[in-house]
């Protein structure tokens, strides 16, 4: 496990402690490192329309990308689990972005022209694993499909 990994996880379990899930009572929290070593962080929040609801990792890019650092992003760290009765995410099993944060998460990776390690970690428990987005998303349809970089 990187220090890199490790900073991230920590940092999205403490998102994740902001999640806003009364419905699916399952409580994510994302954290995204920027080149200059920032930290920008997001936990879901869920709406009663279901569709309407926001996923750590899109709060966390969107973030960043608001502040005008969407190209500056290096690493993503992602946590998840079921709320315990104080809100809590619990769970010993790391947990891995959703398809549609796969695609918000390549968009990121395409417009910094990096293949963005993704650091997926256990809401409890010392459980990380790494991959590439490249691997999350294989062939995936991006920016520069559209000539976009």
């Amino acid at each position: 496990m990187t220090d890199q990994a490790t900073q991230l996880v920590a940092a999205a379990r403490d998102a994740a402690r902001n999640a806003h899930a009364p419905y699916s009572r399952f409580a994510v929290g994302a954290a995204v490192l920027l080149d200059d070593g920032t930290v920008i962080t997001g936990a879901n929040f869920e709406n009663a329309s279901y569709g309407l609801s926001l996923c750590a990792e899109t709060v966390a890019i969107a973030t960043a990308s608001a502040a005008g650092r969407l190209r500056d992003i290096v690493a993503i760290g992602v946590i998840g689990g079921a709320m315990d009765a104080d809100g809590r995410a619990t769970g010993t099993s790391p947990v891995s972005p959703c398809g549609r944060c796969r695609q918000v998460i390549n968009e990121a990776a395409q417009m910094g022209g990096r293949d963005l390690p993704v650091h997926c970690g256990a809401a409890e428990g010392d459980a990380i694993r790494t991959y590439t987005v490249s691997e999350l998303l294989p062939d995936a349809f991006g920016p520069a499909d559209l000539g976009v970089s």
